[in-house]
């Protein structure tokens, strides 16, 4: 029997039916043309993005450039193969963090707290490799290779290392490298530095780290959801580019032999091309090897070494600052030459001691050395001269001005890292910081190198070019040339630069000079140099400091001597020696014995047979010849 209620039932259901039909058709429409868009639209954009994220990224480390000397022989600085490992923190979360770490530790002979501390945030879920510790040994390589079942999450790589070749007083020259601290990296981050760079930390390898280090590579790896690579699915390497290959002033022969001259003795030597600026030697005693910061296990000799009250990290030369003494004399000398505000010819009668804003000031030579003239006061380093000199007729700013046209307070801006600028006080100067009045004793003080005056010995040492170039003094510096490290072709050569230029005449220099080869034919320096090789014109400096019998010995020279003789073909050499160390007077002996090794081609040994007195053959002097 027909029922209109089963009749609208069936229609009923016939709707439903068709109406989820309808969806069902809308829905694989919607999500035909979305597979569409994403294989066929957009396709290659997706599968672009698809490649990206299923890809990781890994440096290449660039080799580091190599380091020479002047001559461009045999390498100062080079790298050699080694090895460093690295774990995978998430991979060593599952067997157990704490357990693989101190069999590491006992392995690697470093502190596990060491190595847990180079974990990141949220290590527990990362599985980049993180590098634990470099310069490892191949013996180490294969016996982690041999166990490797003890030491889940743990692997290797080949890592080269700075092999410093030339060690000694060098180490303040070439510096060393170091792992990148993170406020290095906010600093360097947009010139290509990662977290895991190496960067220079002192010396040219810090001066020079954008040249030497090279443009890093890139390595393409597969990796799945979790970030783990993807075993034989490397998609391509981008070849890194080597750094390039730096030839340095100095010349190593020079460098050993001056090294040898100062001995073990807390000081340094400057020895500089003044027609160029060129640096063939800089020595600082003490020196530190930089091989330790490469070592495996250095760690406790390194920290011998920052524990030293010595300072071996500090170059004396361009990083500490002295009372120039009487080697300051020559600035005076050029002052009252050119401005003539004394007479130069007429004589003081020194008598070893005077009166001055109602004290007494003695000499050092206490029965003074009678009527003498400017040149002949320069010889002898009469104090008494320079003070009324200074004093009583050119006075502190005439004194201050040409301290500093000889570039005195100023850093000569040599291509090294941590250079100070040192200090010429002024009556300014003293009243802002110590709220005192200029007063005539500071005058005295200055006018014989001594009160609140500071000075480098590489400032000395352009004071002393500046008197060679008749004025001009230029830029000393250390690189030399920038050269390709495959073919070894010149791409970059240093010129010499201008540092300044006194507008004094020429022939006020050609009088100092005079007077300068005057202390050591009859002053104060003759009876210590002795070398035949070359003639050389010098000042002695000797400074107190402090308590009694401690001196500041400096020697600041020039060689050969001669009116017809080229700059190019003369030298500067500075000797400093910290008050610090037993009193011999050593400043002009070590020049000695420098200007007899280059001038007569020899090396420490022959030079010192060379030589005479016998006072290079005491005791205390034997003890450095086989430092």
């Amino acid at each position: 029997m027909f029922s209109p209620y089963s009749s609208r039932q069936g229609g009923n259901a016939g709707k439903r039916v068709r109406f989820l039909a309808a969806l069902i058709s809308v829905v694989l429409c919607f999500y035909l043309f979305y597979l569409f868009d994403l294989q066929v639209v957009n396709g290659s954009t997706y599968k672009a993005r698809a490649k990206q994220i299923a890809q990781r990224i890994v440096a290449i480390p660039a080799q580091r450039g190599e380091i020479f000397d002047r001559n461009y022989d045999k390498p100062l600085v080079t790298n050699k193969p080694s090895f460093a490992i690295d774990i995978i923190p998430a991979e060593v979360a599952k067997f157990g963090v704490v357990k693989v770490i101190g069999r590491l530790s006992k392995l690697l002979g470093i502190p596990a707290a060491d190595i847990r501390a180079r974990l990141p945030v949220g290590w527990q879920n990362v599985f980049d490799p993180v590098e634990v510790q470099s310069g490892v040994p191949f013996s180490t390589i294969t016996y982690l290779a041999e166990h490797l079942n003890q030491y889940p999450g743990v692997s290797w790589h080949s890592k080269s290392i700075r092999d410093y070749v030339a060690t000694g007083s060098i180490s303040h020259i070439l510096g060393y490298v170091g792992d990148i601290t993170s406020q290095e990296l906010q600093v360097l981050y947009n010139k290509g530095y990662t977290a895991t760079s190496t960067i220079g930390k002192s010396g040219v390898e810090q001066e020079y780290d954008s040249l030497l280090r090279g443009r890093p590579g890139k390595r393409l790896q597969v990796v799945d959801a979790n970030g783990r690579q993807v075993p034989d699915t490397r998609v391509a390497d981008i070849p890194p580019a080597d750094g390039k290959n730096l030839v340095l002033t100095i010349d190593r022969h020079i460098e050993t032999l001056a090294e040898k001259a100062l001995g073990p003795r807390t000081g340094s030597v400057i020895v500089m091309k003044p027609a160029t600026g060129a640096i063939l030697a800089m020595v600082s005693y003490p020196w530190y090897n930089p091989n330790l910061f490469e070592q495996r296990g250095g760690s406790e000799q390194l920290k011998k070494v920052f524990l030293d009250p010595r300072f071996p990290f500090l170059n004396r030369a361009i990083q500490s600052v002295y009372a120039p003494a009487s080697t300051f004399k020559i600035i005076l000398t050029t002052a009252d030459y050119a401005e003539k505000v004394f007479p130069p010819t007429k004589k003081i009668d020194t008598t070893g001691s005077m009166v001055y804003g109602g004290r007494v000031w003695h000499d050092w030579e206490p029965h003074g050395f009678g009527p003498i003239d400017l040149a002949q006061a320069l010889a002898h380093s009469s104090d008494q001269y320079f003070w009324t000199l200074g004093a009583q007729y050119l006075g502190v700013n005439r004194i201050d001005e040409f301290a500093k046209m000889y570039g005195l307070g100023q850093k000569t801006g040599i291509d090294l890292p941590g250079e100070v600028a040192g200090l010429v006080p002024t009556p300014q100067w003293k009243e802002q910081t110590f709220h005192q009045p200029w007063v005539g004793g500071d005058t005295m003080n200055i006018s014989i190198g001594q009160g609140h005056l500071q000075v480098t010995p590489i400032q000395m040492a352009d004071v002393a070019a500046t008197v060679v170039n008749k004025g001009v003094a230029y830029k000393p510096h250390i690189l030399e040339e920038v050269r390709d490290p495959v073919t070894g072709k010149i791409l970059r050569k240093v010129q010499p630069q201008v540092l300044h230029q006194m507008d004094v005449p020429k022939d006020v220099f050609t009088k100092v000079q005079k007077a300068m080869r005057g202390v050591v034919t009859f002053g104060s320096a003759g009876v210590v140099i002795t070398e035949k090789a070359v003639k050389i014109a010098a000042k002695t400096g000797t400074g107190q400091v402090g308590l009694k019998d401690h001196f500041t010995s400096w020697f600041v020279s020039f060689g050969p001597y001669g009116p017809n003789v080229k700059p190019q073909d003369q030298i500067v050499v500075v000797v400093m020696v910290e008050a610090t160390n037993p009193w011999q007077w050593w400043a002009p002996k070590a020049a000695d014995i420098i200007y007899q090794g280059i001038f007569g081609h020899e090396n420490f040994t022959q030079a010192v047979k060379s030589l005479e007195p016998v006072w290079y053959l005491n005791s205390s002097v034997v003890g450095s010849f086989d430092h």
